[in-house]
């Protein structure tokens, strides 16, 4: 099963990219926000009606998601932005970038990990990733404009900000399922969204109408795929895999990406880009096996 919801993870969260792209033509990035969390707040919405109906509603829960929630917005906000700015497989390249602010984050919140991150083997993966997502973008075919800047820009500081949310989460909502977790945080950051639709987008999200009957529907099963079915998938991918495995399995989005980029949207990357985005998934992988490795040792210890 683990095997299962991870594989459906990464489909699900490589084709979101696409997704998106595929609507900057059509809608702006507030009216694409607001309609496709305000869909994926619905979805959840009658798991937690029948929590607080039968009794197992969790005390404080909105007061703990707050936090979570806020910042969750500002990620999303990034990252649809990004998709107005660069293509969908550069972008991937670099909101996997994501593992370092992961790592960084960490690193100050949670003394127990400190002595991973110190590792030789950590650091010099962490470099990688670095020096792999600044090559993807500098080694492009075309000369690098304030634009391509920019949605690289989004695309990084959305990794940091969705990092943030990870460590958020576990941080305010320790003791809380995953599931009502994520139900409770859909809800709120749906309520944002949609507020931010209704004042910034255009026709106050009205142009949605303005899509096919098709192309409506794919917009909501975008917000099922990636939002509401997606991070669950994820939580219990890493409830039988691990973090590590999970996040190493996903750092194969980054080149699913940019071939599904390349046949839909004609997207081209350069064999010195592939190159880098190879270094910068080498490097995620060395920091997850130090993290692997290390996480296994006591219990191996206590064996012996």
């Amino acid at each position: 099963m683990g095997v299962v919801t991870i594989l459906m993870t990464l489909v699900g969260w490589s084709s979101i990219p696409l997704f998106l792209r595929y609507f900057a033509d059509h809608v702006d990035p507030w009216t694409s926000n607001g309609w496709r969390y305000g869909a994926s707040a619905l979805f959840w919405a009658p798991l937690l009606a029948l929590a607080a109906a039968s009794g197992r509603w969790t005390p404080g829960l909105w007061r703990a998601a707050l936090v979570p929630s806020l910042i969750n917005v500002c990620g999303q906000i990034c990252f649809v932005w990004a998709h107005y700015r660069i293509e969908p497989g550069l972008l991937t390249f670099g909101l996997r970038s994501q593992i370092l602010f992961a790592g960084l984050g960490a690193y100050l919140l949670f003394p127990r990990e400190r002595a991973v991150i110190r590792t030789p083997g950590y650091l010099l993966g962490a470099a990688l990733v670095v020096l792999g997502t600044s090559g993807s973008v500098l080694l492009g075919s075309q000369s690098i404009d304030w634009s391509q800047l920019a949605g690289m820009g989004l695309a990084i500081a959305s990794g940091g900000l969705f990092a943030s949310y990870a460590l958020s989460v576990r941080m305010y909502l320790p003791h809380v399922p995953s599931v009502m977790a994520f139900a409770a945080i859909s809800q709120m950051t749906a309520l944002v969204m949609v507020l931010l639709m209704l004042g910034l987008g255009e026709r106050s999200g009205a142009g949605a109408w303005d899509l096919s009957r098709e192309q409506f529907v794919w917009l909501l099963l975008s917000a099922l795929i990636g939002i509401a079915l997606g991070h669950v998938f994820y939580y219990m991918s890493i409830a039988r895999l691990g973090v590590a495995v999970s996040a190493g399995v996903l750092q194969v989005q980054r080149f699913l990406v940019a071939v599904a980029s390349y046949v839909l949207f004609g997207e081209v990357l350069r064999s010195g880009q592939w190159a880098a985005g190879s270094l910068a998934i080498t490097g995620a992988l060395l920091m997850l096996a130090v993290q692997l490795r290390l996480s296994r040792r006591p219990s191996s210890d206590a064996k012996a």
